[in-house]
């Protein structure tokens, strides 16, 4: 099979369109406030949800009736990814606007510099009048910066899912939706509100006997269902693996996680039920939203920190360039939308890094220059604007205990490339989308893919030179 490659001359358009669109980003400004009024924001932020893990995503089994209501009634964006698949790396360039390359967190223990956290979102938001709080885990730093936010009940990292309290059984996900409830009857009448509810679930409790432990309220959901097994999850692609995958972080928490077919059906109905109780939170937060009148003027933004390997390639949890690791669920809901405007599907590339621009344009704030992401406000709106072709990834998490490989590439529309940065040999993959979505066949060794891969390579230079590093 032959495969279109990319030209030198494609890819100094791309290079032309990629400085072109950073310009008109930081040229944009309060663009997306049409009543005058300035918006309440909910952002819900799961972690580790696969892509496809929502209802409104085609998923026949889960169910998430809040999650595809805001899709029904919002924009659903189908080709979401993270810029990093891992908790704090993503998080700061939620916060930020930034890749990881231009914000400096790569671990667990790095803050936002003083100087970043100034800049991201909820600060400028703050500074603006808007009342500003944080629920959940933080994940950006050992010590989470709760001066920072007007209200905070925020966690360093992971806690325990079920608790006993006062001699009740307790779920990790409804005690901090209780939080938020408090958060939202305690805001006051006459300033906007950003509240950010940062979920633990669906992460698993990592080598625990059962990783995703759900609510006690959900436990009969999906009881007698039998979930289809994924094509990835068959064993010829985990031997298809390079011998440093084979026994990666990710291979271990295989073998906690999904080892067995048996296993493998309890774990993903333990994580689907760890969802529908987020989705069951959303529910109580908008119920609030209703009661005190302001569910009218409250844009809500879902998404995740980064996407899930549910066991495909013999694999758990995150960190690789595949597209399960990087793509999430992202819906953007705003009220005031016109009924025309309601209910569509956005296949342009969105990113994590978008999020911060986003809600200043929403807020009527012009973004901080050093947001390198680009305001999706347009496409809520049901504009086209011109859009990017491709962006970068890394992963540069580098832990002597984890068997974590740093690798960086780009991703097009139609082709990603990747290689790995901390392996002998800086072994490299390609492959072509359009063809082959579930990236079985690495092209990069394909000599009639030569010149794209070639291509690709400088456009993962280029933006390496032209990203500010920090």
């Amino acid at each position: 099979m032959r495969h279109r490659q990319i030209s030198r001359r494609t890819w100094m358009q791309g290079m032309a369109g990629m400085m072109a669109g950073a310009l008109t980003q930081r040229a944009t400004g309060a663009a997306s406030n049409p009543t005058g009024q300035r918006p309440n924001l909910l952002i819900v932020l799961t972690d580790d949800q696969h892509y496809q893990a929502m209802g409104c995503m085609g998923n026949p089994i889960i169910q998430t009736p809040q999650m595809d209501a805001l899709a029904a009634q919002g924009v659903l964006f189908t080709n979401a990814f993270v810029t990093t698949p891992i908790c704090c790396t993503s998080r700061a360039s939620i916060l930020t606007g930034m890749y990881a390359w231009s914000n400096s967190v790569h671990d667990f223990q790095t803050p936002l510099p003083p100087d970043l956290l100034e800049i991201s979102y909820p600060a400028v938001l703050r500074r603006h009048g808007y009342h500003t709080g944080f629920v959940g885990k933080y994940g950006v730093g050992a010590r989470p910066p709760e001066d920072a936010f007007d209200f905070f009940v925020g966690l360093p990292g992971n806690g325990r899912y079920v608790q006993e309290i006062n001699g009740e059984t307790r779920h990790m996900t409804g005690l901090l939706a209780d939080q938020a409830v408090a958060f939202l009857e305690s805001c006051p009448d006459d300033a906007p509100f950003c509240l950010s509810l940062s979920t633990r679930a669906p992460h698993a409790e990592d080598y625990d006997p059962r990783p995703f432990p759900p609510d006690p309220a959900f436990e009969r959901l999906y009881r007698d269902v039998e979930i289809p097994v994924p094509e990835l999850a068959k064993p010829e692609y985990y031997e298809a693996l390079p011998p440093f995958l084979k026994d990666s972080e990710g291979r271990k928490r295989w073998e906690n996680n999904f080892n067995t077919p048996e296993r493998w059906q309890e774990s993903v109905r333990d994580y689907y039920r760890m969802i529908t109780g987020v989705d069951h939170a959303i529910g109580r937060l908008r119920d609030v939203l209703r009661r005190r009148g302001m569910e009218e003027n409250t844009v809500i933004l879902f998404t995740s920190d980064n996407g899930f390997f549910p066991g495909e390639r013999g694999l758990s949890d995150k960190w690789y360039a595949y597209e399960s690791s990087i793509r999430v669920p992202f819906i953007l809901y705003d009220p005031r939308l016109p009924e025309a405007q309601r209910g569509r599907r956005v296949e342009a590339m969105a990113l994590n890094i978008d999020i911060a621009p986003t809600l200043l344009d929403l807020a009527g704030i012009e973004a901080p220059p050093q947001m390198q992401g680009r305001s999706l406000a347009p496409w809520l709106r049901g504009e086209t604007p011109p859009w990017r072709e491709h962006w970068f990834f890394e992963h540069r998490f580098d832990s002597p205990r984890h068997k974590i490989p740093m690798s960086e590439g780009v991703r097009t529309d139609r082709w990603k490339y990747f290689r790995w940065i901390n392996v002998a040999g800086n072994p490299e993959e390609l492959y072509n989308l359009e063809q082959d979505p579930l990236e079985i066949r690495n092209l990069a060794g394909n000599p009639d893919c030569a010149d794209t891969l070639a291509a690709m390579r400088r456009l993962t230079e280029a933006y390496r030179e032209t990203l500010p590093k920090r």
